[in-house]
């Protein structure tokens, strides 16, 4: 663990656990310290017509405040590309958001197909010119999907981490959430996995 980069012992939680006993290795806590170049979460939504079933898009968007929250206690960069019909586009950043509320999302509405390539490839442009301008960060990349696609994009290669938020409800699942976690290396959530996260 000591060796391990981006990680440091949290003295304050480690001195807390020991209290009055003498420090053991069951006491250490330790803490991820934040990459020096800073971090950028590119959140990528699905506001096509199959994430209007339901609530599917509100509840998104509800989780998108929520992330967008804690990138700005972290001080780290956000931007926000919503795809839906047949077009992508940059919402947000990226930059850090300080006065992000439900008002930046309200307009944001469905409709239309799943252009999900599109959406990516957007997400992809953005992480790239991120990489030329702050080399040393960590990009990281959030696409919020129920996956009723059949694009199969190939994996942005300025994403240092790749998560999945996986709003496919119906009883007959097509799965491309999953699919696209495993050909990607990435992480595959659903929204209640994330809430639990908080």
């Amino acid at each position: 663990m000591r060796g391990e980069p981006g990680i440091r012992i949290d003295w304050l939680r480690t001195l807390s656990a020991k209290r009055q006993e003498a420090l053991r290795a069951g006491h250490l806590r330790f803490a991820r310290e934040a990459p020096r170049g800073g971090v950028l979460h590119c959140f990528v939504l699905d506001c096509s017509g199959s994430m209007l079933a339901g609530q599917r898009l509100a509840l998104a968007k509800g989780l998108l405040i929520a992330l967008f929250d804690r990138a700005s206690a972290a001080r780290a960069e956000a931007a926000l590309v919503c795809f839906g019909g047949a077009a992508a586009d940059v919402r947000f950043g990226p930059a850090v958001p300080r006065w992000w509320n439900e008002r930046w999302l309200s307009p944001v509405g469905g409709g239309g197909g799943t252009p999900l390539t599109a959406g990516v490839r957007r997400a992809s442009e953005l992480l790239d010119r991120s990489a030329r301008r702050k080399p040393g960060q960590q990009r990281w990349l959030w696409i919020l999907t129920d996956g009723r696609t059949r694009d199969m994009p190939a994996r942005p290669l300025d994403a240092d981490e790749v998560v999945f938020v996986d709003f496919e409800r119906e009883a007959i699942r097509l799965g491309r959430c999953e699919t696209l976690a495993d050909a990607w290396g990435a992480r595959r959530l659903t929204p209640e996995e994330l809430m639990l996260m908080g």
